[in-house]
This record gives C-alpha cells, sequence and structure tokens, in this order.
C-alpha cells in the first residue's frame, strides 16, 4: 500500500507541474501585452480568455508595468461579456471537479 500512496504522490506533483507550465505558457497572451490597438481591439473571445487568465495577469501585472488584468483596448460590451462569463463561469466551474470528502 505504501507504493500506491507514492505513485499518487507522484502523479499529483506531476499534474501540478503541467498545470503551472501550461499557465505559464499560454499566458503569453496577456492583456496588455501591445498586441491589440483601437484597430484591432480585443472581442468576446479575447474578453473570455483573459477573464480566464485573470488570476496570472494580476501576478506578471504585479512586476510589469504595461500588463493589465483588463485589455484597455477592446470592443466594448462584448469583451465585458465575455470577461464576466469568464471569471463567474471559468473559476467558479472548478469547484464542480473536486473530490467530497467522506
Amino acid at each position: 500500500m505504501g507504493r500506491e500512496k507514492e505513485a499518487d504522490a507522484v502523479k499529483k506533483w506531476a499534474l501540478l507541474v503541467l498545470l503551472v507550465l501550461g499557465c505559464l505558457v499560454l499566458s503569453g497572451c496577456l492583456p496588455g501585452d501591445g498586441s491589440r490597438t483601437e484597430k484591432n481591439p480585443a472581442g468576446f473571445f479575447s474578453g473570455i480568455w483573459h477573464g480566464w487568465i485573470a488570476p496570472i495577469s494580476l501576478i506578471f501585472g504585479l512586476f510589469r508595468d504595461h500588463i493589465r488584468v483588463y485589455e484597455v483596448a477592446n470592443t466594448g460590451w462584448w469583451y465585458d461579456f465575455g470577461f464576466y462569463l469568464a471569471i463567474v463561469g471559468g473559476w467558479g466551474s472548478l469547484s464542480l471537479v473536486r473530490k467530497k470528502r467522506k
């Protein structure tokens, strides 16, 4: 039984490392990175993405002045709607995959 617990611990650490690396790789599209302008504003799907990575954007924003949680150059209501959906639905849905303890 000791080896099973050890294998489970290794799997959990590997998953955590992959999750952190994945977040770092995918954070290349942070709001305020200069890829969006008034001629090419962020839309609905960018709003969803920026909502999902908002906690990462907040941390990066502490160290880089040009990174923000929210993209300033956006299409307006549709970007706001996507951002809001991702904040409320994206991170809140994590509670659905948690295991309940007995």
